[in-house]
C-alpha cells in the first residue's frame, strides 16, 4: 500500500516517509541523494537544515523519485549523473552505468603510461559514457585519447561529459570496434566491452534491467566482443603496445587464452579488491617508445 507524502514537508519528515518505500539502509542512503539532488544541496545541508519547511513541488518532485526507484530504476538514471575516479559524469539510459570497480582498468591503464610527457596514443573502444577515455585524458593531458562507440546517441553523451569536465585532449569517432579507429595504431588500447552471457539471468536483475542490453550481453557465452578485440588488436596497436580488457569474474582464464593465442606477451590477469578476476591485458611483442 502506498504510504502518502507526509502534510509538513520537511527533509526529516520526507525521508521518513521515503523509509516505507526504501526500508534497507542502502535504500536510505539512497534516498538522501535523492533528496539533496532535488533541492541542489550538499550532504552536509542536511545536518542544520533537515526540520527547514520545503516547498511542495520539491516534496512531489521527490516523491516521485522514490517511488521509480523502489521500481527499480537506477539512481544513476533519477539524478543523471555518476562520480567516477575524480569525474563528473552525465548519465542517461543510453549509456551504462559507470562503476567502481572498472576503476581498476584506469589504474592499471595508468600504471603501463608514462607520466613524463611523451606523446601517447590512446583508445577507448565502446566509451559509452567516457568514463574510462576521460579518466585517462585528465591523468595523461600529453596523451591524445580517441574515444568510439557505435551509437550516436551514447556517443553524445560522452562529448558532453568531455565539456562537462573541461578535458580537451580526447576526439570522439562513432563506429564499431576496430572499424572506428581506421588504420591508426595506438600505445594502448582499452575497452570495457559487454560480456556477458545473453541468457545470464542476472540480465533482469536489479539496476541491468534499465541499462541498453547492447552495452551488457555479447553472445552464447559473452565473450564474442573480447574475442573480436583479441583477433584485431595487432592491426592497432604500435609494437610494444598494450590491450588491457575489463570482464566478468568468471572469465579470466579464457580471457587470457584469447590474449595469448593472438600472440600477445606479459598476458595476465588482475583481480578486483574483491579478490575477483575483473581486467586482463597483454602486451604486443617489440620494443615500445618507452622500452
Amino acid at each position: 500500500m502506498s504510504v502518502p507524502l507526509p502534510a509538513t514537508a520537511c527533509a526529516a519528515d520526507l525521508l521518513a516517509w521515503a523509509g516505507h518505500h526504501l526500508p534497507t539502509p542502502e535504500g536510505r542512503a539512497e534516498a538522501r541523494l535523492l533528496l539533496l539532488h532535488v533541492l541542489g544541496q550538499a550532504p552536509a545541508w542536511l545536518y542544520s537544515h533537515d526540520r527547514d519547511p520545503l516547498d511542495e513541488a520539491s516534496a512531489r518532485r521527490f516523491g516521485e523519485l522514490v517511488v521509480r526507484r523502489a521500481a527499480g530504476e537506477p539512481v544513476a538514471y533519477l539524478t543523471g549523473s555518476r562520480g567516477f575516479w575524480t569525474l563528473d559524469l552525465a548519465v542517461t539510459p543510453a549509456t551504462l552505468i559507470p562503476r567502481p570497480e572498472t576503476e581498476l582498468l584506469v589504474e592499471q591503464a595508468l600504471a603501463r603510461l608514462p607520466d613524463d610527457g611523451r606523446p601517447l596514443r590512446i583508445a577507448d573502444m565502446g566509451t559509452g559514457t567516457g568514463a574510462i577515455a576521460l579518466a585517462l585524458a585528465a591523468e595523461r593531458p600529453q596523451a591524445m585519447v580517441l574515444a568510439t562507440d557505435l551509437l550516436g546517441p551514447t556517443l553524445a553523451v560522452a562529448v558532453g561529459n568531455a565539456q562537462r569536465n573541461g578535458i580537451a585532449n580526447v576526439s570522439f569517432r562513432r563506429g564499431s570496434w576496430y572499424r572506428a579507429l581506421g588504420r591508426d595504431r595506438f600505445d594502448l588500447i582499452v575497452s570495457n566491452p559487454p560480456y556477458i552471457r545473453a541468457d545470464d539471468a542476472h540480465l533482469g536483475q536489479g539496476d541491468v534491467r534499465f541499462e541498453p542490453p547492447p552495452a551488457l550481453a555479447s553472445g552464447e557465452d559473452g565473450l564474442d566482443a573480447i574475442r573480436l578485440i583479441a583477433a584485431g588488436v595487432n592491426d592497432h596497436l604500435v609494437p610494444g603496445g598494450w590491450l588491457l580488457l575489463e570482464h566478468g569474474w568468471h572469465q579470466g582464464q579464457e580471457v587470457r587464452e584469447l590474449l595469448a593465442a593472438a600472440g600477445l606477451e606479459a598476458v595476465q590477469t588482475v583481480v578486483d579488491l574483491e579478490g575477483r578476476d575483473r581486467v586482463s591485458l597483454g602486451r604486443r611483442p617489440g620494443q615500445s617508445i618507452w622500452d
